[in-house]
């Protein structure tokens, strides 16, 4: 999984780089497989379920699992791209979200504290833990920079599959959920939205959007848990 977790890591690297005003999400989705396969893993979100596109692209207000498209990418989005690739059987999945050129500070500030409420929700992913403790660290940050948090999509166990037991959503009740081991490996991804925490799946039935049209951000990691505490997996800078 660490190799799988490079891979995924190093592709959401290339993305970042790669982003600008003009292209098209069906154009990160091209640079996405083409690192993927040229490292010698294939993409695990292509075919899953149905999913036709090797990785999930959802502009402002789409949160989670946008389909890429010809739709342009314009100065001032934010595009949220989400990344699996499978190494000999084991996937890593992670996800970020990515200013194009200069945006509104509000969005900053958005992107910034998802990414600070999945470090919240990782240094609770310790043995002897549980679930709820995750997602209570997660809502509990997010709650209280005013945000929105997405309860209807969650986190999950990762290995040989993708969506593995346990559920990890992002808000919770310390102490409750599912036991968290050494050995666990599982996907931390937090969404906020400026607005309310409600979502609604468009007529494509995969893109999900916020209720009240306002934008989202979206952060993930993949981690195991050790018996010194969490380490993360997909590495990016």
């Amino acid at each position: 999984m660490r190799k799988a977790g490079e891979i995924v890591g190093d592709t959401l690297n290339l993305l970042k780089a790669s982003v600008e005003p003009g292209m098209t999400t069906r154009d990160l989705d091209r640079i996405a497989f083409k690192e993927i396969t040229r490292r010698g893993a294939t993409p695990t979100f292509k075919g899953y379920r149905g999913f036709p596109a090797t990785i999930c692209a959802s502009v402002n207000q789409e949160i989670v699992h946008g389909i890429p498209s010809k739709r342009i990418i314009k100065e001032g989005d934010i595009v949220k791209v989400d990344v699996g690739a499978t190494y000999e059987g084991l996937i890593g999945d992670a996800a970020v979200t990515i200013a194009v050129g200069e945006v509104d500070e509000s969005l900053l500030a958005l992107m910034k504290d998802t990414r600070l409420g999945l470090e919240a929700g990782i240094k609770a992913a310790v043995p002897g833990g549980r679930v709820g403790d995750i997602g209570a660290a997660i809502q509990a940050y997010g709650e209280s920079r005013g945000y929105g948090v997405v309860r209807e999509f969650v986190g999950h166990g990762v290995g040989r599959f993708l969506h593995e037991d346990p559920q990890v959503p992002n808000y919770g009740v310390e102490g409750r959920g599912a036991l968290l081991r050494a050995g666990m490996c599982i996907a931390i991804e937090p969404m906020f939205n400026l607005g309310d925490w409600r979502t609604k799946i468009l007529d494509d039935d995969w893109t999900v959007v916020t209720a009240d049209g306002k934008l989202s951000s979206h952060f993930e990691h993949s981690l195991v848990i050790t018996e010194k505490g969490p380490e993360i997996l997909t590495v990016h800078s």
